[in-house]
């Protein structure tokens, strides 16, 4: 077995959720999905081999008890959980502090940041018991860049402070491994962005064969890892 036997996929409907969603189900693994639109699972459901596999429900991952919910309830639908990925998430930049909308901020927190929060923390006492990981998704831009996305850059900084803190938190007991992208190939991308350099994206499913094996007991020795995924 190369990854996890039963996985939580948040985020798992978007293009980066969908291709590991597909790789891990390839892999004979279990998946549980939450989602907020009905159509867009089935989307998800539609495309995959291995549909009776993958099991979902409706969540709202933002709030405390809303990932709760959905994380026993996914446990008790595949048996136990082994790994959880939080790949949600979602990107905004409207200009200078100064000048982008009130709203940009907590709008920003809430995608990226509380909803990595909420889960991770609702993973743990699945996974404290018997072992387990969880990757996170952070962002190459929080390294350099990010001028008129501060809102974005500052809850993705805040998700890689979170994961390794978590890390140091429950060594021996569970794994937090954090990946940062740069640019994701994908169609969204392209079309908000038609006339850019696509030479140093990262197609999705190269991304997905990374958080795949951080979440796979091949990758065990490895925990409090920050690691750039950006380029062909």
């Amino acid at each position: 077995m190369t990854t996890a036997g039963r996985v939580v996929v948040a985020g798992g409907t978007g293009a980066l959720g969908g291709a590991l969603v597909e790789l891990l189900l390839a892999q004979g693994q279990r998946v549980a999905v939450p989602f907020r639109s009905r159509d867009a699972f089935d989307h998800l459901r539609s495309g995959l081999g291995a549909a009776d596999a993958l099991w979902g429900a409706e969540a709202e991952l933002a709030t405390a008890a809303g990932a709760r919910t959905f994380l026993d309830a996914a446990a008790a639908a595949l048996g136990g959980i082994d790994a959880v990925a939080v790949v949600s998430g979602a990107y905004a930049g409207s200009g200078p502090v100064g000048e982008a909308p009130e709203d940009e901020w907590p709008s920003m927190m809430r995608a990226n940041l509380d909803i990595t929060h909420a889960v991770c923390r609702a993973a743990i006492p699945h996974l404290s018991a018997r072992g387990g990981s969880v990757v996170t998704v952070a962002s190459r831009l929080i390294e350099s860049g990010g001028a008129g996305a501060a809102a974005y850059v500052v809850s993705k900084a805040g998700v890689a402070a979170l994961t390794r803190v978590l890390s140091l938190e429950y060594r021996g007991r569970i794994r937090f491994n954090c990946i940062a992208p740069g640019t994701i190939d994908t169609p969204d991308n392209r079309a908000a962005m038609p006339s850019a350099d696509r030479s140093s994206w990262t197609p999705p499913e190269a991304i997905a064969r990374t958080i795949a094996f951080l979440l796979s007991p091949a990758s065990s020795p490895v925990t409090g890892a920050y690691i750039p995924v950006d380029g062909r």
